[in-house]
């Protein structure tokens, strides 16, 4: 994976992570944290589509790998939301 390749991952998943991020309803963090988001749900998402033989639905090929773009904002939503229930903070 060359410096070009890394630059499109970091902002396809820092993508997901805000829709993720405004589908739960949160709103805290910035950048750094969409982009984590969208890493942690990419793993979440994948391994919830494998455990439930679903297919990738739109998916990128970066670095010789794919990035499942849905299952990343799905996981990720999940991810959030899981997070604001322990948190138990109440949304404005």
């Amino acid at each position: 994976m060359d410096l070009t390749e890394l630059i499109i991952l970091l902002v396809v998943s820092g993508l997901c992570g805000s829709i993720a991020r405004a589908l739960a309803g949160s709103t805290r963090g910035g950048c750094l944290v969409s982009i984590a988001l969208g890493f942690i749900g990419a793993l979440i998402g994948s391994k919830l589509a494998m455990a439930l033989e679903l297919p990738e639905i739109l998916s990128i090929p970066l670095g010789g790998r794919n990035y499942p773009v849905v299952w990343s904002i799905i996981g990720a939503s999940l991810f959030v939301s899981v997070l604001s229930l322990l948190s138990g903070r109440k949304r404005l």
